[in-house]
């Protein structure tokens, strides 16, 4: 039996839940809670990223049927600790480590782009839900808080304008060594991802009604994390 608590008299999943749009800091605040918490960090963003990263490895069009459902049958996709404690998650795909290939900004935009056909989103649902069956997860994603883990206890939306977000992934690819010789085409990257996360017809990007919602715009990733840990402790 799913671990749960009761909330305003309806069970709910211990599952804490960060929706948002791409490079709001999803990823770094969820670490930071599921740590504090002790809980698992699950990582849906590099699910999907996965899936497109190994569709364009493998030649395999988007418009192809066929191919997609047979990648998706063969497809094992595991995610692992990361190395370091600020290191994003370790991302597997049959054995190989594509920890790298997920991060690049292209990946994002495949990511985007397979998360709205319904083959992926059916199977990757399924791993995500199946991963936090057991509770105490810190889901973080687009549809963590909709779809994959609607009777969550506790949901929160992180936004923040596309320049705000542009400006923290570029400073990301610098600490990290990469040259960033185009910071509009990152901004228009951006910009592009949140109109077809949005627009998409399954599963769209949006806050759930009984998210908290936190504008990250001027707050560091430890002030973000520590308003949700407030939130959670408060209520458990």
């Amino acid at each position: 039996m799913e671990e749960a608590m009761v909330a305003g008299g309806a069970e709910r999943l211990r599952v804490v839940t960060i929706d948002g749009p791409s490079g709001v800091g999803k990823s770094t605040v969820s670490r930071k809670v599921a740590a504090a918490l002790g809980w698992t960090y699950l990582d849906t963003g590099a699910m999907y990223r996965a899936v497109g990263v190994q569709c364009r490895k493998e030649g395999i069009s988007l418009e192809d049927a066929a191919a997609l459902a047979a990648l998706l049958a063969r497809l094992d996709i595991r995610l692992l600790p990361p190395l370091h404690e600020s290191d994003d998650v370790r991302v597997m795909a049959n054995g190989e480590d594509i920890s790298a290939a997920v991060r690049s900004p292209e990946a994002g935009m495949m990511a985007s782009q397979v998360s709205a056909l319904p083959a992926v989103r059916a199977k990757l649902t399924a791993l995500q839900q199946a991963m936090g069956r057991a509770g105490e997860i810190v889901a973080e994603g687009r549809d963590t808080g909709t779809v994959v883990f609607p009777a969550a206890a506790w949901k929160f939306y992180l936004d923040a304008p596309p320049e705000e977000r542009c400006r923290r992934r570029v400073g990301q690819l610098r600490a990290k060594g990469q040259a960033v010789p185009d910071e509009a085409a990152i901004l228009a990257q951006i910009i592009e991802r949140d109109r077809n996360d949005r627009e998409r017809t399954i599963a769209p990007l949006r806050m759930a009604a009984d998210a908290v919602l936190i504008d990250a715009s001027n707050m560091t990733a430890d002030e973000v994390a520590a308003r949700m840990l407030a939130v959670v402790r408060q209520a458990s």
